[in-house]
């Protein structure tokens, strides 16, 4: 495991063990994703382990998480996201050093790493976020309110056409076919209708 102790090996190990780990967070419950982070994490910590490293750098590299995990529950998600990338950059860049000073990994391969990584995070991290927080296409509390037109005479049963879907549906009194109708309210997959107000049809 020679190779491990190369600094530009070890960073990008270390690299995709974060990019892994930060995956894992913004979309919980895969699996994949943390099993991955896990073997990277432990091949990154063997040449941590056995290299010269810089603590405050791991030091950022720990920090970077606390705005990360902010990016995905404040309205201003774009600033602690990129407050967030940049620590670990900065963190994983220095994190192996010659001097303490000079980073040991070569600029050109820190550079389309770092650069890459941050790109990618800042495009998947937003749009999963922006995802997460949109309501679902069929969420059924959302039909209530919604003006539909009946297909059938409704009273204890019957069908209304809501939002582009064929619906069961009842009301407390006789509504005709053809009638507008607004949703009052839902009992499971059966709406409860009223004749729209608006519509003067007999």
């Amino acid at each position: 495991m020679d190779f491990l102790l190369d600094p530009n090996v070890a960073y990008l190990i270390l690299l995709g063990g974060i990019l892994l780990g930060l995956m894992a967070i913004v979309t919980p419950g895969t699996g994949l994703f943390e099993v991955g982070a896990f073997f990277c994490l432990v091949l990154a910590g063997y040449a941590v382990y056995n290299l010269s490293f810089n603590g405050w750098a791991l030091l950022l590299i720990v920090i970077s998480l606390i705005p990360f995990v902010y990016a995905s529950q404040r309205p201003k998600r774009e600033l602690f996201l990129g407050i967030s990338i940049l620590l670990l950059l900065v963190g994983s860049i220095f994190l192996f050093a010659v001097d303490g000073l000079l980073p040991a990994v070569n600029p050109l391969v820190a550079f389309l790493a770092s650069g890459s990584m941050a790109g990618f995070l800042w495009v998947v991290v937003r749009k999963s976020v922006q995802a997460a927080a949109v309501r679902p296409a069929h969420d059924l509390d959302a039909l209530v309110g919604q003006v539909g037109e009946a297909r059938t005479v409704i009273r204890d049963d019957g069908s209304v056409y809501v939002r582009g879907e064929m619906w069961t549906a009842r009301s407390e009194g006789e509504i005709p076919s053809g009638s507008r109708i607004r949703v009052v309210r839902r009992e499971g997959f059966i709406l409860v209708v009223e004749k729209e107000k608006s519509d003067n049809r007999d």
